[in-house]
């Protein structure tokens, strides 16, 4: 018998209001108990902890913890404290790639963690920050009953969402989706019918990631040769604004078998080539004095060009040269960005029209000067967000105090 869902708050996405930022204490009449946590790692392909290489003993780690969800996402791009560039385009430095590794549980779960994670990880950086969890009964909010799951022609093409126009404001919720590789729904593969189904709504973007291991549910998940590999995870990031989530919500968890969905609070600061706002203002520390960072997610598509220039590759590029602690880049598989269709390659195409999400993650102070740089390369396309993270313990100290991808 499946267990009922705890009582719902009436608008589970305006609830993500407190699920963003930089840790700490919940909301008004909000436990400990109910807050979640995600926990980004970044490091190389290659690192070794005692003979084994870090992803497979975070990923144990995570397997033996029976972490509600988790992914381990191999980049295309990237650079840490040492500057050493990372990337597929040249042989010698295609095999030790960036990688970044997630996991989301409870508060309490995620912070038990941190302490094995940093044992492990000898160099790197991981961030931890709040997100909501969003079961199927607070998806639904009553209008609909928990688990009760209709085809995805139901949802992506006979039913019109009733909805607001996107607001063009820099408050904004993120949306994360962690289903399997092979999870279809109504006949087509799940992460294309759910990329309908936000582009249907009006939502501005989402970007699907493929993971090669993780968890989910609290089992252990690994890509392997001549394997179906059909539970292995992948993920879909979506930004929008609070009413067009909410409305979606429920038809997510109605086509979709038991779906980890995450809720957090993000700022727009660019979509299409607009400034809306700067990145958030903040402190270096917390109330308990806790490091905290920013984070700049730039989505940009592969075919993108700037000055003949790959925009993600211009923008490693640059954002090394100018003494970033790190930065990785995210190749996805399938997406959509403002009108245009959900997507992925072109049959015959000189440039790969997928999604590729670059992210910086540095000290307020630096995030602030070298948005700059972000500004121009963005000038024209691409949608620009920005939110807080915790600093995690497992952070080498460089010269200034902050560290990255090796």
């Amino acid at each position: 018998m499946r267990a009922e869902p705890p009582p719902a708050p009436r608008n589970p996405a305006a609830s993500a209001a407190n699920a963003g930022g930089s840790g700490g204490s919940g909301g008004p009449g909000e436990s400990r108990g109910d807050e979640h946590m995600t926990l980004a790692t970044y490091f190389g392909e290659r690192e070794r902890v005692a003979g084994h290489l870090l992803a497979d003993r975070l990923l144990d780690l995570y397997g033996e913890h029976k972490i509600r969800g988790s992914i381990l996402l191999r980049g295309v791009q990237g650079f840490g404290s040492h500057h050493r560039l990372r990337t597929d385009r040249l042989l010698t430095l295609s095999e030790d790639l960036p990688v970044l590794a997630l996991a989301v549980d409870t508060r309490e779960r995620i912070e038990a963690l941190l302490p094995q994670v940093a044992a492990l990880q000898r160099r790197g950086l991981t961030t931890v920050g709040r997100v909501r969890v969003v079961s199927a009964g607070m998806a639904t909010g009553g209008g609909m009953p928990a688990g009760e799951r209709s085809p995805a022609t139901d949802w992506c093409h006979t039913t019109p969402i009733a909805r607001p126009p996107d607001p063009a404001g820099s408050e904004a919720v993120k949306l994360t989706i962690h289903l399997g590789r092979r999870e279809r729904v109504d006949g087509q593969p799940a992460f294309a019918a759910v990329c309908e189904l936000l582009h249907a709504a009006g939502v501005a973007g989402a970007s699907t990631l493929l993971g090669v291991d993780g968890t989910r549910a609290g089992r252990r998940e690994r890509a392997r040769f001549f394997a179906a590999n059909s539970t292995v995870p992948m993920m879909i990031l979506a930004v929008g604004s609070t009413q067009l989530i909410e409305a979606v919500l429920p038809r997510l968890h109605a086509m979709l078998h038991d779906p980890l969905v995450t809720l957090q609070r993000v700022r727009v600061c660019k979509r299409d080539g607009q400034l809306i706002e700067a990145p958030h203002e903040t402190t270096d520390t917390d109330a308990q004095g806790r490091a905290v960072w920013q984070k700049l997610t730039i989505v940009t598509s592969e075919a993108a060009r700037h000055d003949g220039r790959a925009v993600h590759l211009e923008l490693i590029r640059r954002l090394r040269a100018a003494g970033a602690a790190g930065a990785t880049s995210l190749r996805g598989v399938w997406g959509f960005h403002g009108a245009h269709a959900p997507h992925g390659d072109r049959l015959l195409s000189l440039r790969r029209h997928v999604p590729v999400l670059s992210i910086l993650v540095d000290t307020p102070e630096r995030v602030a000067q070298l948005f700059g740089i972000v500004d121009e390369l963005t000038a024209e396309r691409g949608l620009v967000t920005s939110e807080t993270v915790r600093a995690g313990p497992s952070i080498v100290t460089a010269s200034r105090g902050c560290s990255s991808v090796g």
